[in-house]
């Protein structure tokens, strides 16, 4: 069809959000705060009565909420909840018995230790600190063009018809600084320039700003991260409307956020966690390869038999997942075993335990009306339902498949149900659950406690996965969930993954954007359907894909087609290599996961988590470090040759061991059989043999490799922590560990200038 272009040009300003009126002279709908008195004053911080430009009067509380953490309240009621507070409590404050608050003429000090809030009363102002009197940020006022029109929303709120719908802040950014976070988000990863919305979509991929998970987080270059607490769509306008500021507008009951202290990522990130919760470590076999059956039709013949030829091909797995043909077609998800294709899971389930599997069961919380279990689940109201109290029967599916009930997870009973559901599953057998979909519960309907949809949509993934892990905990001792939706506090949560991307090298280089994101966003535990999910991969990028998968945090092979190795035979061992290459490295990955749950830190780093002052970090988002020490940058072109930003010091060169100096671009050329990976120099690479499985017991015999004159390492394990330490005298590396990891072996990597031999004790 020809080209149409639109009839009437138009501009979008944060000021002007199309539910909110627009902003002419006299801002007609805006109630910001002008001035402001003490009304109480204690150990924590401080309660201000204040007028507002619409001659309102609105509370605002300013206290410490923890070490590093300043809280900030604005609403017109002091009891006021945020509208998710009714199914789930999201932002754990905690008092901070060191914070001080001095109030004096004109001015209140409240002091959190690494930060600190500075008001001005008349005007109203407000400003953070750190520890040494550096701005870190601080309101802006509201930002006003030459033809006197308000282009940002200043703290404060709006109404509509004289009724209040939104609040909002601005925040002053300087033209230099970056930002990150806002949850699993495929655009580059410094978000200046952006406006990230807090609601969760089925994205239909990896390559828009509809994201499966939101995360209303983010951390700056500046040394601090602020997190909104409210389940409802946050907007955020990130240097966008105006460039000089970054704003959000909250429709809640109330404005509630916190401004968190580094001065470094990995500070921001571990007092986030303290605010909400702390990452849950999977289990130790989960970091080996899943294998799917793809979504396409299986049965128990087939799957034993991808079991036995993935022994008899020598492919190092733990985990073979059934993705939604384990169920009768046109029931997703009633948790039943189809009895035609799987007429005997248990004893399927206990022949994959003896070969060393662990299985996976793909499960949604939409259960289809033709589905034997429909009509007694919404007898006993145990599904969403419309606002005249008919069950709400959703397109869950968009077309695909029949329509679906949607658990309500806001009634007890409903839980309760549900969780006998997949309580019986794991005691065939079953070792977790893929929780996919939950972006879905539509802004009309109506849960049993009385949020509507729009107040439950975010947070219903948190109750989704809260559940599913809570009874696989119950039942295997472990809550490890591979769920695609998520929200606020989610990293509690083991393992998470990208979705539904397509099969490109454009949207693999979008995934990697989304998983360094999300890592920003306080989740370390995350992973992508190696191959891409919709479509069939080339070859090549099959491969290159495989590579980037064997070097994330959690691997797994999913597609619409087959992403088994053998489906691919021109370059199935290339493959095989890569798997191989993770589990080798396994003792490091391992190591680098533990540091993860009890740090924050992303396995998957941004290259601005170590270097958040340097701007190119902030740029290079298609590299990463996994863990400390490797530089991963995975072939983002069929050509086989990209860029690669390596940050300052010396880095090797994993497969040539030539060392390039840092703090530049250099351009690697990488054979299919090889992916982009460079070490730190002076790094200790615990390696091991490779086998079939990670499985949960500790590491055999471990082999450290040596990357220069020597250096530190913890090698971290289920049976304890292995403290190493090399030095170098002469032409001797001495190396000294002590802590249960049995260190068979020392290896010098051959690098110019290295140590000759080295010498245990």
């Amino acid at each position: 069809m020809p080209y149409r272009p639109p009839l009437t040009a138009h501009e979008y300003f944060s000021a002007d959000p199309p539910d909110l009126p627009v902003r002419a002279r006299g801002e007609q709908g805006l109630s910001a705060l002008t001035a402001a008195e003490v009304m109480t004053a204690d150990a924590e911080g401080v309660t201000f009565k204040a007028a507002t430009s619409a001659e309102e009067v609105l509370l605002v509380r300013v206290e410490a909420a923890g070490e590093g953490v300043i809280r900030v309240r604005l609403s017109d009621d002091a009891e006021a909840r945020t509208r998710s507070a009714r199914a789930i409590q999201m932002v754990h404050p905690r008092p901070h018995p060191a914070a001080r608050v001095e109030t004096g003429e004109g001015r209140v000090v409240v002091n959190a230790g690494a930060v600190r809030a500075e008001i001005d009363l008349e005007p109203w102002h407000l400003r953070f600190t750190d520890a040494t009197g550096r701005v870190l940020t601080e309101q802006e006022r509201g930002h006003v063009d030459i033809s006197g029109r308000l282009r940002t929303l200043p703290f404060g709120r709006s109404h509509v018809d004289g009724e209040p719908v939104a609040y909002h802040e601005s925040l002053v950014a300087p033209a230099d600084e970056h930002f990150g976070g806002f949850g699993e988000k495929f655009t580059p990863l410094d978000k200046r320039g952006q406006r990230p919305l807090m609601w969760n979509f089925d994205a239909f991929g990896a390559e828009s700003d509809r994201a499966y998970k939101n995360v209303p987080f983010y951390v700056s270059s500046r040394g601090y991260g602020v997190l909104v607490d409210s389940g409802m769509p946050v907007e955020f306008d990130v240097c966008r409307a105006t460039h000089s500021c970054v704003e959000f507008v909250v429709p809640d009951a109330l404005l509630d956020y916190y401004v968190i202290a580094g001065p470094g990522i990995p500070d921001i990130l571990a007092r986030y966690d303290r605010l909400t919760c702390a990452p849950a470590l999977p289990p130790k076999w989960a970091f080996g390869s899943w294998i799917s059956s793809g979504f396409f039709k299986d049965s128990q013949q087939r799957v034993l038999e991808r079991a036995r030829r993935i022994r008899e091909s020598g492919i190092p797995c733990d985990v073979l997942h059934l993705d939604c043909y384990w169920q009768a077609e046109g029931h997703w998800s009633d948790l039943r075993w189809d009895p035609e294709t799987f007429p005997d899971p248990e004893g399927m389930l206990a022949t994959l335990t003896e070969q060393g599997f662990h299985v996976c069961l793909w499960m949604n919380p939409y259960i289809s009306h033709l589905s034997p279990d429909f009509a007694a689940a919404a007898e006993r109201g145990y599904f969403l339902r419309r606002p005249d109290g008919e069950v709400y029967v959703a397109d869950s599916w968009h077309g695909s498949y029949p329509a679906c009930g949607i658990v309500d997870l806001t009634h007890p009973e409903a839980v309760d149900w549900f969780k006998d559901l997949l309580r019986r599953l794991l005691r065939q057998g079953v070792s977790a659950f893929k929780t996919d979909f939950a972006e879905g519960v539509p802004a009309d309907s109506v849960a049993a406690n009385g949020m509507t949809g729009t107040e439950l949509h975010n947070v219903y993934t948190l109750l989704f996965n809260d559940v599913v892990s809570e009874v696989t905990r119950e039942v295997n001792g472990h809550g490890l969930v591979w769920a695609r939706s998520s929200f606020l506090g989610g990293q509690r949560h083991a393992a998470q993954w990208g979705g539904d991307t397509f099969t490109s090298y454009a949207a693999m280089g979008s995934t990697i954007r989304g998983g360094l994101s999300h890592g920003l966003s306080g989740v370390p535990y995350w992973s992508h359907d190696a191959g891409g999910f919709t479509g069939t991969p080339t070859d090549d990028l099959y491969v290159r894909w495989a590579q980037f998968g064997a070097l994330s945090p959690l691997v797994r092979f999913h597609g619409t087609t087959s992403r088994e190795p053998w489906e691919f035979p021109a370059v199935e061992q290339l493959a095989i290599d890569a798997i191989r290459l993770r589990y080798r490295l396994m003792p490091y990955i391992y190591s680098a996961a533990v540091d993860a749950a009890r740090t924050g830190v992303p396995m998957m780093r941004a290259m601005c988590v170590d270097d958040p002052g340097d701007p190119v970090a902030w740029q290079a988002d298609l590299q990463y470090l996994l863990g400390p020490d490797l530089l991963v940058a995975p072939m983002i072109s069929p050509e086989g040759v990209r860029q690669v930003y390596l940050p300052a010091g010396q880095w090797v060169d994993y497969w040539t061991h030539e060392v390039h100096h840092g703090g530049r671009y250099i351009t690697v050329s990488a054979p299919l059989e090889r992916i982009p990976l460079f070490v730190r120099y002076g790094a200790l690479l615990p390696v091991t043999e490779v086998a079939d499985t990670v499985g949960d017991r500790p590491f055999g015999e471990v082999t450290l490799v040596s990357y220069g004159d020597g250096g530190h390492a913890v090698i971290r394990d289920v049976d304890g922590d292995t403290t190493v330490t090399a030095t170098r005298d002469g032409d001797e590396l001495h190396v000294r560990a002590d802590g249960p990891c049995r260190i068979t072996a020392i290896e010098i990597a051959p690098i110019a200038g290295a140590p000759a031999r080295a010498v245990a004790g």
